[in-house]
């Protein structure tokens, strides 16, 4: 097996300055209105694609507006409305479950601090960032989905695999000034060259990528 390639610190800045640079309409890939919106949605997409998601929330959002409707729906009826999108029930028990949490504790306010999201249930990490950089503009760390923990591997930024190692790694390397949008910039990347088998010709950043663990095409 070939050696993990790690990049120089200036080179990392260097090549997500670049991807920023063509990917910059990058922005957070499911519709929301308000910070409980964008909780429910953001619970409901775990392994499930932001278009069947988009496509579920209108109804969704038309029905429950605040923490109390969600806290007081029957779970049946909660299932039914986002039967579309994998593990519906125990996605419809979280939210259910996280919302009474709001209520009694926060006022029916989603929180704006990390130690108050991630004890809520089915927030992770991932999702409390989410919720923070796109509801509150505040910008504490990197959400790591599955195509940042993919691409932070090949581009030399992190070569470890749980993602909360990941983003201390990314936060090491990357400049702030970055942290809010690069996981939906990673993501572009990826759908649009660094497929499973990427277009290395194409890509911008040839020259500072080190490839670790890739097979290319033309």
């Amino acid at each position: 097996m070939a050696e993990y390639k790690l990049l120089p610190q200036k080179d990392a800045a260097e090549l997500v300055k670049i991807l920023n640079n063509v990917y910059k309409d990058s922005h957070y890939y499911l519709d929301f209105k308000t910070p409980i919106d964008l909780l429910a949605a953001a619970v409901i997409s775990a392994q499930t694609r932001d278009e069947v998601v988009n496509k579920a929330t209108p109804a969704l959002f038309s029905k429950y507006h605040t923490a109390r409707d969600y806290a007081n729906a029957d779970e049946e009826e909660l299932t039914k409305a986002i039967k579309s999108v994998s593990f519906a029930g125990n996605k419809a028990k979280n939210i259910i479950k996280t919302c009474k949490t709001l209520v009694e504790k926060y006022g029916g306010k989603v929180p704006d601090e990390m130690e108050e999201l991630i004890e809520l249930p089915g927030v992770g990490r991932k999702t409390a960032n989410t919720i923070l950089i796109n509801a509150y503009g505040i910008v504490e760390g990197i959400p790591v989905d599955t195509w940042v923990i993919k691409l932070s591997y090949r581009l030399g930024l992190s070569q470890n695999k749980q993602s909360d190692k990941i983003e201390t790694d990314l936060k090491e390397r990357i400049p702030k000034a970055y942290w809010s949008k690069i996981a939906y910039v990673m993501k572009n990347h990826g759908r649009a060259i660094c497929q499973t088998i990427p277009y290395c010709s194409k890509c911008p950043i040839n020259h500072i990528c080190p490839k670790n663990g890739v097979t290319t095409r033309n």
